[in-house]
């Protein structure tokens, strides 16, 4: 385990591609898909309550980063209306299971249910990035998630306390981030195509 001061970088590295992100948004040259950003801004900070609800202390920090940025680069896709990724059904279908996640949430109440929704909810947000990612590459930057694996892994190497309100939300992003990175990075779908992508 290392200190949990250094959870800070993490969010700082957070920030950074969140704002590189934003920056190449505001250029046209990727496209945030506005259900995904939504959401992803949304679940984490949901997430984030729980965690400090729950007694997490400078890890949830890392959760609010992963909220905080994608607001950042919603904001950023208003700014250039070329610049984002054009809305299909499937990407309203994953918006709204998302946003169902979010209400079995609240209807729970309760720290550990709020953050296993908030995961479920961000991942079915992160479906049509995912697809998008693997379809079209060249609408994403992959530097920004990996910057999240980074960034989660940061945080877990913080964890001392091994529950799932310390680890859960970390492990989901470590694994996201990491899918979508190597989707865009080694551009997967143009060398492996698959009919439903299409």
């Amino acid at each position: 385990m290392i200190s949990d001061k250094f959870v800070i970088f993490a969010a700082l590295l957070n920030l950074w591609g969140s704002l590189g992100y934003a920056y190449l948004t505001l250029k046209g040259k990727v496209k945030p898909n506005r259900v995904t950003f939504s959401l992803w801004a949304l679940a984490p900070l949901v997430a984030f309550g729980a965690q400090i609800g729950e007694g997490v202390g400078l890890q949830s920090l890392m959760t609010f980063m992963v909220g905080f940025g994608p607001l950042i680069v919603l904001t950023a896709s208003f700014m250039n209306k070329k610049a984002y990724w054009r809305l299909k059904k499937f990407d309203y279908v994953c918006g709204g299971l998302s946003l169902l996640g979010l209400a079995l949430w609240a209807l729970t109440g309760e720290g550990n249910m709020a953050i296993a929704f908030a995961i479920l909810a961000d991942g079915l947000a992160a479906l049509p990035t995912v697809v998008k990612s693997y379809i079209a590459p060249q609408t994403e930057n992959w530097l920004l998630y990996f910057l999240g694996v980074i960034s989660a892994g940061i945080t877990m190497l913080t964890i001392d306390t091994w529950t799932f309100a310390y680890w859960g939300f970390p492990v989901y992003i470590l694994l996201i981030c990491a899918l979508i990175s190597a989707l865009v990075k080694f551009k997967l779908g143009t060398k492996f195509p698959l009919k439903f992508a299409t």
